[in-house]
């Protein structure tokens, strides 16, 4: 998933890291660890990290709704659309450390769908920002409703959390699941066959 977010090529929509600042800021930091200046170890990692930032929080400041909207087809008839297993990484607001693993998007169809690589799209640029768990599936939710008209949207989010895992606890085998929902996803008999569906995908990949 590397690379720019969906859309960030439009300047007006985003404010992503500034490389400079980002520079200065980690030689600083550096130093306040007590790392020397001339390291060796540490020659390159100021303009390291300022690539991995470009990259990771290449989300910051995009709307993705308009990408959604000029994606939009006319739906056909149908029901539940489900898109399973995309794969996320994103980094958590608290520590600025990763958290990743897998999301389940679904919506039910107004007058619009889009293409399936639209719905990964959303995925990276919302994915591509300091976040946390939850507010990522709802970021995911709301766009869905908001760009295609969707009479309701459910995101599941399950991921390995870095500040559990490398730190503090350290439970490295623990993960997290989240749930988001809207409209008719939030309680209804479309809501239990998009999580029966997740369920089936979770029995196939253990099998």
């Amino acid at each position: 998933m590397a690379g720019a977010a969906p859309g960030a090529d439009r300047a007006d929509e985003r404010s992503g890291p500034d490389r400079i600042r980002t520079e200065i800021a980690v030689r600083e930091l550096l130093a306040a660890w007590g790392i020397a200046p001339d390291d060796p170890r540490t020659g390159r990692t100021a303009e390291r990290v300022a690539d991995a930032a470009a990259e990771l929080l290449a989300g910051e400041g995009v709307d993705p709704v308009p990408a959604l909207r000029d994606g939009r087809i006319p739906a056909p008839d149908g029901d539940l659309v489900l898109v399973r297993n995309i794969r996320f990484r994103s980094m958590c607001e608290h520590h600025l450390l990763p958290f990743d693993g897998w999301i389940q998007l679904a919506y039910l169809p107004g007058d619009w769908i889009v293409g399936f690589g639209r719905l990964h799209d959303l995925v990276e640029t919302c994915a591509s920002r300091l976040s946390l768990q939850e507010r990522l599936g709802e970021q995911l939710v709301d766009a869905l409703m908001l760009g295609l008209g969707a009479r309701g949207a459910l995101a599941v989010v399950e991921a390995r959390q870095g500040c559990v895992a490398d730190r503090g606890p350290r439970q490295a085998d623990s993960d997290a699941v989240s749930v988001a929902a809207r409209g008719a996803l939030v309680d209804s008999a479309a809501r239990a066959e998009a999580f029966r569906l997740i369920a089936l995908a979770a029995v196939a990949d253990r099998g």
